[in-house]
């Protein structure tokens, strides 16, 4: 049974992500860089400024702020992907899939320019009257009816791909290899599921507005703590870092060992890179679409921050420390988060280890609280708004469920679910691009004359 499910799961995300799927994405998003001409990179320096709460409007329709908004939709990006999925990335495809996340974020901070934008333009009312965004929204709203179906893929997909199964698994993981060493797993894995549970039941219970605060609270130390403890990887290293750079950029277009050619591990860092920042994939969208504001380009650049917080900073913290400890060579049985954290107490001791724990309990679990808000919003456009308090049970049984079964069985579904949730968003996004465009001339327009007066 558990082999038929892995070869299911394999075969699932193997047709998902093939070459159309990177070729929709990153060329969707270099469509988006190039149609916008790079208006999102060179207004990068106002994203800041709207994030730090320059132009907070708290009476306008929404029920967060720029900076909760970011939080949130941060707290889902930068989950376990940024340390197990990196992991899982370099032992598939080797160093150079590390490139091409770094390219799917560069990329992405296009793409989600433009659906974060769509998020706050196309806004509707669900089944109860409640402004709501999201993809699913945006579709209903936006594009002919004709195009429905595709709003109720993106549901369907995003109750899979927003389950936390990943998160309680690799968390699981790590506590079990850690504190409960030596303990079998079949009492030891689920006892740890249902402690996470409850944890998880406690905050999501408080709706949307908790788990942002909880982000808000969380999220900028958790950066500090992670970032400082590579810091202290790359100084104890210092002089196999330019190495290791040169490996990555080298194996990304002749790799020699792994990853199934060039092509192969293109498709692996892409789909690695979309999985943690998940430009495209339209998660991202439903907590940028609560943003408390009239502004859709607003919100928008906001959501460009995306990328450079999760990918480009966080995801490459993860890729140094396990190039520099050289574990990924010869992995065993380690896998995802624990080859992280072997290259972690490789390096810093037993140190690591601890800061390293730190840091997974805030990404899994913030991950798994901002995940069942995006899954309610599916499971509610789906079957009505009225049921959605009914999914917070589902989702906490889900957590104890991942916490049980394999690592690969649970990365292949919920990446594959992403790239079914993808190719709605970018097809809807695509469609809507000259919309988002009018928007933003008329922004800056008007932030041109306000700054003349």
């Amino acid at each position: 049974m558990i082999e038929t499910l892995e070869a299911f799961s394999l075969a699932f995300v193997d047709t998902i992500w093939g070459a159309p799927m990177v070729a929709l994405l990153l060329g969707g998003g270099f469509f988006f860089l190039v149609f916008s001409r790079a208006l999102p990179y060179r207004y990068l320096g106002h994203a800041f400024a709207i994030m730090a709460g320059k132009f907070d409007t708290p009476d306008e329709p929404g029920e967060l702020s720029h900076f909760q908004a970011l939080a949130a939709a941060l707290s889902n990006t930068m989950g376990l992907g940024n340390i197990a999925g990196v992991a899982l990335a370099i032992v598939a495809g080797g160093p150079g899939a590390v490139f091409w996340m770094w390219m799917s974020a560069l990329i992405g901070i296009a793409t989600k320019f433009f659906t974060c934008s769509l998020g706050v333009m196309y806004r509707g009312y669900d089944s109860l009257g409640q402004l709501q965004g999201g993809p699913m929204y945006v579709i209903r709203e936006a594009l002919p009816r004709a195009f429905y179906p595709l709003a109720i893929l993106f549901s369907l997909a995003g109750l899979i791909g927003t389950l936390p199964m990943f998160q309680a698994n690799q968390l699981t993981a790590l506590i079990n290899s850690t504190l409960f060493a030596g303990t079998p797993p079949v009492w030891s894995a689920p006892l740890t599921g249902l402690g996470l549970a409850l944890l998880v039941g406690i905050v999501i219970f408080g709706g949307l507005p908790r788990v942002a605060k909880v982000a808000v609270a969380t999220l900028p130390l958790m950066v500090v703590v992670y970032v400082s403890m590579t810091l202290w990887v790359i100084v104890s290293h210092w002089s196999a870092v330019p190495g290791v750079f040169s490996l990555i950029l080298s194996e990304a277009f002749q790799p020699s060992a792994v990853g199934g050619g060039f092509v192969g591990v293109m498709l692996i860092g892409v789909s690695r890179g979309v999985f943690s920042n998940e430009a495209g994939v339209g998660t991202e969208v439903m907590a940028h679409g609560a943003a408390k504001t009239r502004e859709p380009v607003r919100e928008g650049l906001v959501a460009t921050l995306g990328p450079v917080f999760d990918t480009l900073l966080v995801c490459t913290c993860t890729a140094l420390v396990i190039l520099l400890a050289a574990d990924w060579q010869a992995p065993g049985d380690l896998s995802g988060i624990t080859l992280t954290a072997a290259a972690f107490e490789s390096t810093m001791g037993v140190t690591g280890l601890i800061a390293l724990g730190f840091v997974a309990l805030i990404l899994s679990t913030t991950t798994m609280f901002t995940g069942w808000y995006y899954g309610a919003k599916c499971f509610g456009f789906l079957v009505g708004a009225r049921w959605q308090p009914w999914f917070r049970w589902f989702f906490i049984v889900a957590v104890v469920f991942g916490a049980t079964v394999s690592i690969d069985v649970v990365f292949n579904l919920i990446s594959g679910s992403y790239g079914l949730m993808a190719i709605p968003t970018m097809i809807s996004t695509l469609m809507l691009a000259p919309k988002v465009m009018m928007a933003a001339r008329d922004y800056f327009d008007r932030l041109s004359r306000s700054s003349a007066e």
